[in-house]
This record gives C-alpha cells, structure tokens and sequence, in this order.
C-alpha cells in the first residue's frame, strides 16, 4: 500500500485454536454501561452545542439516553456525499450523510470517523448532526469523533450528517500526496469520512495507519470550478452539460480515493471483460507501459487468488509520493522510472484482493495485506529476493517498524515466508487454499491468525514450527 518501494529495489483449527483466540484487533472499546447524561466534550472549532431533541424528533430517532463509552467498526453503513473543489484555491468541502446500522453485536454511543484531511488539510469541522439533531463533534488526529447523543443499541439504525472544508497541500513530500496539487494534479485519498477506529496517523515508516469496513453503497456528487476530469473508480450516471457536475455510484469499496486535472488523457483497454480506464497527463506516464503491466498482472492474479470483483478498474499517474492502491484504482506516481513499471503495477493490482476482497487492520496487522500482495507480486514477476535486513517477526504494528526496514521484513520476509509455505503445502493445496481464503472473507475484515489457520488447514503438514517463530504473539 501507500509507501511501496518505488522499484523492485526500491481443517486445521485445532492447531490454531490458541492463535485464533489471541486475536489483537478489537472490534471495539470494552462496554461500560452508565445510565446517565451524555457527559460534556471537548469541542473543535466548528463543533456545535447539543441541543434536546423535540418531542416529534425523540420518538423518531433510535436513540436511547445513556452511556456505553462504547464505539466500533462492525457497523453496517452506507454514504452519500457531495465533493466541492476549487482548482485555483485548492479548497475541499464535502457535505455527507451515513446511514449507519449498528451490527457490532453490543450498544454503541459514538462513531469514529477515518479522515486524512483532519491531519494534513487543516480541516475545518462545520456543522455535525445525528438524526438531525446537532452534536459536539471533534477531530482527534485523523479521527472525527461524532458522539450519538444516546446509545445506539445493536441492530438499530440512525443518520449521521457533516460538513467540513479543506485545503489541499502544495507539495508531494512526507504524507502530503495524500492530500494535495502538485504537478497539474489534485489528488484525494481517504477523504471521505468513514467508519473507522481510531489510529495515530504518525508512524515511523510509510505504513497504512487506516482499517476501514467495506460499505455496500457510496453515492458521490463531485462539483468543480472548472473542467476537470476525474479518475476514480465506480460508475459514473451524470454528467452537466458543464461538464464540472458529476454523480458516481460505488459498490463494495472500502473508501473512495479521488484524483483529477484539466488535462488527463485516458486511454481505454478491456481485459478479459474488465474495462479499463488510464488516465495520464502530457509528458507524463506511458500509457501503453501502464495497459501493458496491468493486463499480464490482472489476469494472473485472478488466476491464483479468485476473480477480480469489479467490472471496471482505473489506472492514474498521480502527482507524486508513493504508488497507492484503492478498490477498483491504482495511482503510479508521476516520474516513476519505467524500469520500475511492472512491479509498481502488479503489486498494487495485487492489493485489490489483499486489503480490496479481503479487508485488515493495516496498522495492527500489516503482514495481512502487505505480506500477501508483495508474495503475489513476486510470485507473478518471478522477482523473489532475499531481505536487506536481520530477520524480523511479522506480528507487529507499523509503528513498531524503522522505515528502513519496514519494507524488508513485511514485504520482503513476509513474502519470502508465504513462497515457502507455498513450497511445503505444493501449488496446488496452497493456491486453493488462498482463493478459499478470499472467497471465505470477500468484503469483510480478516487477521493474520486467520490468514495462517486457512493455510494450516488446507494441508495435513504441520506448518506450525513455520509460524511460531515469526508470529510469537499469536502462538
């Protein structure tokens, strides 16, 4: 994922029971039930006071009073929201509305947000509302707290609103290509607040400080000042006659990452059905080199891990920083070497099984989706390397990991022991294990317990004494 190399330099449960039970993400903060008033909060500049609901609005919502100091991710939702972007003032204002189910299994009384631009776009937080009523909303690093005003019990549903603005960065240096305009390009990832936990968005390397659950339906209005052409995947239903309001519809994807410029050229293929979209710019990438890496990595990967789940998939030169993959795009940076092509390409491409199919905590459990999409990558290009670093284990969190070895001992080690299961199990056994590993977690939350046990039992070898070294924490 994002802070990928920019070249190829650079059943048997009863084994894994105890690693199974040992599982280190939480669904959510422990229940804590009070029957009392919703305590007092900080507030952001922008947040709003809380006022009682009337009479009409109580019996309407599915809020109850009381407090459960309880948030979580397991919640079904759904977004609809309109992007508003200034091209010359870089300015960002989104305005959103979730529908939220809570199917956590417990009560809930807030909702965590993932937000990048609370980090790098000087977010400014407006009005926030739940069922319609205002809350004091507050951003916490990447985080938008949205407290619920009450308890949401399981099973019951609310609306959550919220409007902020935003200015996109200048530069593509640090983390700042997340959020920016560089290179006639503006380019907008994790922009869209979406259910979440919250994580530090500081980390000592280019780990993904992100978890996010797969929403079934996003509906996006996109307006800008002046033409622009927007790379993103999804379907598109309408377009002005301006040509500067768009409506898209996306199915199944874990965010929504946008990037746009007056002057993208797009270049079209369809690979064994999927149609395919590039966008580049003047004296930028090729896009014949980009068309050409994506149809071998598309079709092998589809081959080994199951089929590609979307009918379209988009490929943009993005202004600069680290490749980066979404559900259904990729962006390559602008001035990438060519040399560097093929495996920028594949393994994001790969990405859309680990981390797109099957979704993880990144910053927990980075071996999940990084181990795996790099052991894809390899394995396709035949690109097998030995680590440039001491051997590591792989069960930590991205902030535990120096950025000079990050990538060594997650992608490099954790690829090179997955290629050695794969030589113990046979081709075989692995592969079908790995495609019923996909199948079995398609659009849902997996771990890296999870992940081993599919393995472990896909074959009557003990691969055991392969973990227990590099996994202590689980076994």
């Amino acid at each position: 994922m994002s802070g990928h190399a920019s070249a190829p330099l650079v059943r048997r449960p009863i084994r894994l029971a105890a690693a199974l039970g040992s599982v280190l993400i939480l669904a959510s903060i422990a229940v804590v039930p009070v029957a009392a008033a919703t305590p007092a909060h900080d507030r952001a500049p922008g947040s709003t006071s809380v006022r009682q609901a009337t009479p009409e609005q109580a019996l309407a919502s599915a809020i109850g009073p009381g407090v459960v100091n309880r948030s979580s991710y397991r919640i079904d939702a759904t977004y609809v929201a309109t992007l508003r972007v200034g091209w010359l003032k870089r300015s960002v204002r989104v305005n959103e509305t979730i529908a939220v189910t809570n199917t956590s299994g417990g009560p809930i009384d807030r909702l965590e947000l993932n937000a990048v631009p609370a980090r790098l776009g000087r977010m400014v937080l407006g009005r926030v509302t739940v069922d319609g009523m205002p809350v004091p909303a507050r951003i916490d690093d990447q985080t938008i707290v949205v407290p619920l005003g009450g308890i949401l019990a399981d099973g019951a549903s609310a609306r959550v609103g919220l409007y902020y603005r935003a200015t996109l960065r200048t530069t593509t240096s640090g983390s700042d290509w997340m959020f920016s305009r560089r290179n006639g390009i503006a380019e907008l990832y994790r922009w869209l607040p979406w259910v979440s936990r919250r994580l530090p968005f500081v980390r000592p390397n280019f780990g993904d400080p992100f978890i996010t659950p797969s929403s079934r339906s996003v509906r996006l209005t996109i307006v800008t000042d002046r033409p622009l052409r927007i790379a993103m995947n999804g379907r598109r239903t309408s377009l002005s006659a301006d040509t500067m309001t768009q409506v898209w519809e996306l199915n199944d994807v874990r965010d929504v990452i946008v990037s746009m410029s007056p002057d993208y050229r797009i270049s079209t293929a369809t690979i064994d059905g999927v149609f395919m979209r590039v966008y580049t710019r003047p004296g930028g990438l090729s896009a014949s080199a980009l068309i050409a890496a994506a149809r071998h990595a598309l079709r092998r990967a589809a081959d080994l891990a199951g089929p590609y789940p979307y009918p379209a998939f988009t490929i943009a030169e993005s202004a600069g920083g680290w490749s980066m993959e979404g559900p259904g795009v990729i962006w390559i940076p602008r001035g990438t070497s060519p040399s560097s092509i093929r495996y920028l390409v594949t393994h994001e491409i790969a990405h859309q099984w680990f981390y797109g199919i099957v979704g993880n905590d990144q910053a927990i459990q980075p071996f999940t989706d990084e181990a795996a999409t790099d052991f894809l990558t390899r394995y396709v290009l035949a690109t097998r390397r030995s680590s440039r670093c001491a051997t590591a284990t792989l069960d930590r969190s991205i902030y535990h990991y120096s950025s000079a070895c990050y990538y060594e001992a997650i992608y490099i080690q954790g690829g090179n022991l997955l290629d050695d299961v794969r030589r113990k199990m046979g081709n075989a056994a692995f592969w079908s294990a790995i495609r019923g590993y996909v199948a079995d977690h398609r659009f849902g939350l997996s771990t890296t317990q999870e992940l081993l046990a599919a393995l472990d039992a896909a074959t009557p070898l003990d691969l055991r004494p392969m973990f227990e070294k590099r996994f202590p924490r689980y076994f």
